[in-house]
């Protein structure tokens, strides 16, 4: 009952928030192609930032460097919400914003967690292949999430198998820890992104029923959660909408702060 009011009093305050900027007449974070407007506290040196992956895009992605990318859908605002959100719900220290990195420098080592998101439309070269193997043996923690149906599954396992071509993905059972390190998520169900408003049904493509996989290291250790057939990031993004249920939002922000957890104990 307590985590659920502190999520009510989440979503009151990003509603409040969103009200003040548009009170000062400043553009939404809803405009992603408008200028990123920073808190003041943006370069404070924190123990954790929310690390988010730019990646090329395969066939219909949206390129690779441009704003446009597949990789920055949902940016900036599902992450700074989402970090408010662990900030208010955990004792992390992290930074108000989000840092991008990509896997042509080495920037991802100074990051024990990172997501990576629509990643039915990511197209790794053996190189970053590469890059991302040898972070994530290293103790690195990958989440993917916003992908949906059998055809991106098929992109998005062409580039995991050029990271491990020898680990299997393998479906999570609820004992799993990442589920239980701080909350316990035993009853998870599927997040749906806000299509569902104009869809009717709660999933895309033919990705009907949510998949929660992920792939292991030799000990036993997660390396990649993969939130299949689900849109985790809509769910933080518009946690302010009053219209979005709020069993969703709920369930994404737990979900999001035990797989930092996780990344941060294992």
């Amino acid at each position: 009952m307590r985590s659920r009011i502190w999520i009510f009093s989440l979503v009151l305050a990003f509603a409040v928030i969103s009200v003040t900027y548009a009170q000062r007449g400043r553009r939404s974070f809803d405009d992603e192609d408008g200028p990123i407007i920073n808190p003041p506290d943006a370069n404070e040196k924190t123990e954790f930032t929310f690390a988010r992956l730019r990646y090329p895009s395969g066939r219909s992605g949206g390129g690779y460097w441009g704003i446009r990318g597949s990789w920055s859908t949902d940016y900036p605002k599902a992450d700074r919400q989402f970090v408010q959100g662990l900030r208010r719900l955990s004792r992390v220290h992290v930074r108000s914003v989000e840092e991008v990195v990509d896997l042509d420098t080495d920037e991802i080592f100074n990051h024990p967690w990172i997501y990576a998101v629509e990643v039915g439309h990511w197209d790794l070269n053996e190189k970053q292949a590469a890059k991302l193997r040898e972070y994530l043996l290293k103790g690195g923690f990958l989440m993917v999430d916003d992908f949906h149906g059998s055809i991106e599954w098929e992109l998005f396992t062409a580039s995991l198998s050029r990271v491990f071509p020898d680990r299997p993905v393998i479906d999570l059972q609820n004992k799993e820890p990442v589920f239980h390190v701080l909350y316990d998520l035993d009853e998870r169900f599927q997040i749906p992104g806000i299509v569902m408003f104009y869809s009717g049904q709660t999933w895309e493509q033919d990705g009907v029923e949510g998949k929660w996989r992920g792939v292991f290291d030799d000990q036993g250790r997660l390396m990649v959660g993969i939130c299949h057939n689900m849109d985790i990031g809509d769910a933080w993004e518009h946690a302010d909408m009053p219209r979005y249920p709020e069993h969703y939002a709920s369930l994404a922000y737990r979900i999001g702060i035990n797989y930092i957890m996780y990344a941060m104990t294992h």
